[in-house]
């Protein structure tokens, strides 16, 4: 199959931030792995995990990371068959830069409601 993704390669200066955000960048990759990390492992868990995401992107964004070798789909002989997801042994080098991804954001959500306090306490 060929790969049909837009901008996957697309690095003109050979950065290694540009290369990091080809594959991991986007709303929807981060939290996937994430998830997946924490034993969401089954399609209808990660629906219900991150309700705001489609289907077909859903679909979209996991085979993005089997094929950049970041999560692996195992499939299950059984009747009905069972997919499950697992982050391989290259992807679990994201999950540290998740976690500070995490404490930033956490960090941010205080810095911006501290403001918003101050902001009132003015008014």
């Amino acid at each position: 199959m060929e790969n049909s993704r837009k901008n996957k390669d697309f690095n003109p200066n050979n950065c290694p931030v540009t290369h990091c955000l080809n594959r991991i960048g986007g709303k929807w990759k981060p939290l996937l792995i994430y998830a997946i990390s924490k034993n969401c492992n089954r399609f209808s868990r990660l629906q219900k995990a991150v309700p705001a995401i489609s289907k077909q992107m859903l679909v979209n964004q996991l085979r993005e990371l089997e094929e950049d070798g970041i999560l692996e789909r195992i499939i299950y002989p059984e009747i009905p068959p069972r997919v499950e997801y697992k982050v391989t042994e290259y992807g679990q080098s994201l999950i540290p830069i998740l976690y500070v991804m995490q404490d930033w954001g956490l960090n941010d959500l205080k810095r911006m409601a501290n403001e918003k306090e101050q902001a009132s306490d003015r008014v």
